[in-house]
Order: C-alpha cells, then sequence, then structure tokens
C-alpha cells in the first residue's frame, strides 16, 4: 500500500507541481485546499485513484484533525506567501501561516511524519559576503518571515520533521505567479522590455520550482537520516544581486533594457547570500539552473495575456 501524504495548500503554485510529482511516484496523496474561483490546476491529476480532492480551509480544526489522522506524512503549504500579500491581511497571515501549523502538530502522533517548507528570507539582511547556514541566526523583517520562521521552529521543536529554507522559486506552474522575482523580471523583459529596479545591489538566492518538488521527494526517501534538521535548499551558483539577474536575463533578451534608480526602496529588504552545503551533503542536486529555467518562463509567457497571476 503506498504511503498516505496530507498536502494542506495543495493547488498552489507549489503544490501544483508537487502533487503531481508525488502521485508519479507512488504515493496516495490528499489536498486540502479551499480552490478558490474553481482552481483547476489539480484537474490532470484526477486520473490517479490514489488522489483525493477535499474542499476546505487548513485553519479549520475540524477537517484538518479528521485528514491528518489517515496520513503517514503531512506536507503543510498552506500559507499567504510573499511580504506584500501578508502586509496587506496580517491576521491572515498569523492565522494560517504560524497558528494552523501549530494546530496541526497538536493531531499528529509521534510517528507521523512532517516535510515543511519555509523561507530563507528568515535570514533577514546578511552580513557582507558571509554565507547564511542554517546556524545563522534568523533575522526575519517581515510578517511573512516571522510568521514561516515560528512554525519552523515549532516543527522542530517537535523532533519529528525536516523544514526546507527554500530560495525565491521561480519557474512554470499550472498554478502560476507572476509577483515572484525571476518570473516577474522575465515576464518584464519579454513584454514591457525595461525595468527599473530598486537597490539592485540586493542579493538573494534562486531554486526552480521542479528542483523544489524533487528536494520533497528527496526528502521523502531520506527521512530518518535528515529528521529534525532545516535545510537550505537552493542553487549554490545562483547567489545573485538583482542587476545581476537582469544581465543574466538580457542574455536571452538582448532587446531589454534596465536601470537602477538613483532614489527610492525595495519594500522586500532582503539581502544574503545562502550557503546549501548541507542539503548538498545529503545527496541532493538541482537538475535546473537559472538560465534552463529562463528559457522555460520565455516559452511559457507565449501563453500567457494576463497578469492575473500574482499573490499581490
Amino acid at each position: 500500500m503506498p504511503e498516505r501524504i496530507l498536502v494542506t495548500g495543495g493547488a498552489g503554485y507549489i503544490g501544483s507541481v508537487l502533487v503531481p510529482t508525488l502521485l508519479e511516484a507512488g504515493y496516495h496523496v490528499t489536498v486540502l485546499d479551499t480552490f478558490v474561483a474553481g482552481d483547476t490546476s489539480l484537474a490532470a491529476c484526477c486520473r490517479y485513484d490514489t488522489f483525493e480532492a477535499v474542499r476546505g480551509d487548513a485553519r479549520d480544526e475540524r477537517i484538518v484533525r479528521d485528514l491528518a489522522a489517515r496520513a503517514d506524512v503531512v506536507i503543510p503549504l498552506a500559507a499567504l506567501v510573499g511580504a506584500p500579500l501578508c502586509d496587506r491581511d496580517p491576521i491572515a497571515a498569523e492565522t494560517t501561516n504560524r497558528d494552523a501549523v501549530t494546530m496541526l502538530l497538536r493531531h499528529l502522533s509521534k510517528d507521523q511524519r512532517v516535510i515543511y517548507p519555509t523561507t530563507n528570507s528568515g535570514y533577514g539582511v546578511g552580513e557582507a559576503d558571509e554565507f547564511c547556514t542554517e546556524e545563522t541566526p534568523l533575522r526575519p523583517i517581515s510578517i511573512y518571515g516571522r510568521t514561516k520562521v515560528e512554525a519552523e521552529a515549532a516543527i522542530l521543536d517537535r523532533g519529528q520533521g525536516i523544514t526546507f529554507r527554500l530560495a525565491t522559486v521561480f519557474g512554470m506552474s499550472p498554478h502560476m505567479r507572476l509577483d515572484l522575482l525571476v518570473n516577474d523580471f522575465v515576464w518584464r523583459a519579454m513584454n514591457d522590455r525595461a525595468l527599473v529596479i530598486f537597490e539592485g545591489h540586493f542579493r538573494r538566492n534562486y531554486i526552480h520550482i521542479r528542483d523544489v518538488a524533487r528536494a520533497f521527494l528527496h526528502g521523502l526517501a531520506n527521512y530518518e537520516a535528515m529528521n529534525g534538521s532545516p535545510f537550505n535548499v537552493g542553487l549554490s551558483d545562483a547567489n545573485l544581486s538583482k542587476l545581476e539577474l537582469c544581465q543574466r536575463i538580457q542574455q536571452h533578451v538582448p532587446s531589454f533594457v534596465y536601470l537602477e534608480a538613483p532614489i527610492g526602496e525595495d519594500p522586500d529588504k532582503r539581502d544574503y547570500v545562502v550557503s546549501n552545503a548541507k542539503v548538498e551533503a545529503t545527496g541532493f542536486a538541482p537538475e535546473w539552473n537559472l538560465d534552463r529555467g529562463i528559457r522555460e518562463l520565455l516559452q511559457g509567457y507565449r501563453m500567457l495575456r494576463s497578469n492575473r497571476f500574482s499573490n499581490v
């Protein structure tokens, strides 16, 4: 009998890539999601007898309690993602990103496993040229970062769980988002041909969405060895500033013009470089580099003619 995995928020940007990946790998997957506006991002999963969709809110304790009781593994994806969205509704951010996770943990036995995606934005503003490792103090600078850091702490304190501190995710998804940095910059390069950058020296790390899904499979396969620890998950060759990212995009879109504004500031103050050595030491290696992901986005954007794919 295949292992049973409960994925909350499984119809979102990451979930709509992860869930088919889990099903293809032979797992039984139950997705709890609100399926806002009749979301069909998981429509292709319905061909699997091992797939179950449940419409509901990850904060609804009655639903969560019943679904958790049937799961071997829980992957809590349900969240308000990104600083701007969380700033718009801080109460929903706290109740979804943190409180729903701590409530879920209360209904799990010590044998039930958890793999949780958090964000490396918890590192906030890093030290100049100092790599953030999993031992680096967490100093989140947004409601989004703080609530995700608090949920991660609850999972690790439980002593049964793996957490992935994801770099900024990019790439095509059935539930597309254009507000993520690489996705946004490539969209602007293709459609606007121009971009004004604020604080272009700020650096981040990046990871393709399909490598995020692969990280979860890796965690499932190596759970005992990785249990109880956080892991940075990103591209070790892509600790890039916003200006460096634009230079890479320009190699694919030569007509793209960008300039840095002499005044003004970015509301998202994240600035750090990240070491992914710990997860790489477990045998995980990304398959999608930045250039491959940019080519994929340019291909995918030929199908999109709307900026509705956004969290802001």
